[in-house]
């Protein structure tokens, strides 16, 4: 092969890695694409998988009867996701229930995806449901920001509402602020003989730029945020899970399960406890700058 044809073979093999880039990426916020780095799935604890990215924290909940879903991700990670699921031996079809912890792009853009490709029901707070179903019209903070294909929901969530499958059940607590239906979920595993309480944990940061103080939109937004708080630290908690993985360290954890250690690095009250201080303490310091 000549000098030319070796350039232009080159040229060629950039342009195919580079549509593949875009393509595994489509619809994804620049800002965020440093989110999206596959990591190998793994058990968690119980019947509790991770099969999220670098960043994007999605769990798969295992059943005899059925999988629930944790949050989709960005659709073009749909692939990415349907691999992780399936690398750890399940099956993607499987998924029966589809579940959000807050109606953003990064957490629900993939649910109509998801839904097409298995069936699943999707379920959601009434709060965030309208947003889901819309394709994100309605965001108290983002407003028309990020869009994604509408999804119907198909159930409605209530505070304290069951979410029952193949002998495992989740339980809602409406804590809204981030999103006004931010949903954190918590079950029931069984791990060397104890039971252990998991909470997924969805977020307390304050939307960048995002007006707190005299919110026409959201006039409440400072109440609810305080009262998801209080929910929050009184909530019981051995196995401390989020929305985002930086949320809980989970790469350190993940590298330290991987290692053998003993008790699961996982089952981390403290870390849950002081991370909710630690929100506390900076959703305080926006509302301060703002008044």
């Amino acid at each position: 092969m000549n000098l030319r044809g070796l350039v232009t073979l080159v040229g060629m093999a950039c342009l195919l890695l580079a549509g593949l880039s875009c393509a595994a990426n489509r619809g994804v916020p620049a800002s965020m694409l440093g989110w999206n780095q596959a990591v190998p799935p793994f058990r968690v604890a119980g019947n509790i998988y991770y099969v999220g990215t670098n960043e994007m924290a999605l769990f798969l909940i295992a059943t005899p009867a059925g999988h629930i879903l944790l949050d989709s991700g960005f659709e073009a990670k749909v692939p990415q996701l349907r691999h992780s699921v399936e690398a750890l031996g399940f099956r993607f079809g499987d998924v029966k229930i589809l579940l959000a912890s807050h109606a953003h792009i990064d957490h629900v853009q993939g649910h109509a995806l998801v839904r097409r490709l298995t069936g699943a029901r999707v379920l959601a707070s009434k709060e965030d449901a309208g947003v889901i179903a819309t394709g994100g019209r309605g965001d108290w903070a983002y407003r028309e920001m990020f869009s994604w294909t509408p999804c119907p929901v198909d159930g409605i969530v209530e505070d304290g509402a069951r979410v029952d499958l193949g002998g495992t059940e989740l339980v809602a607590h409406l804590t809204p602020g981030h999103t006004r239906g931010a949903t954190t979920w918590t079950m029931t595993v069984h791990e060397g003989g104890r039971a252990l309480a998991v909470v997924f944990f969805p977020s307390a940061t304050v939307p960048p730029g995002a007006r707190m103080v005299d919110n026409p939109d959201y006039p409440g937004v400072i109440a609810a945020y305080e009262s998801s708080f209080a929910i929050w630290r009184r909530l019981p908690c051995d196995v401390f899970l989020g929305a985002h993985a930086s949320f809980f360290g989970l790469q350190a954890k993940a590298k330290r399960l991987r290692a053998g250690e003993q008790p699961n690095p996982f089952i981390d009250p403290a870390g849950y406890q002081k991370s909710i201080a630690e929100f506390e303490t900076r959703f305080h310091a926006v509302v301060e700058s703002q008044r």
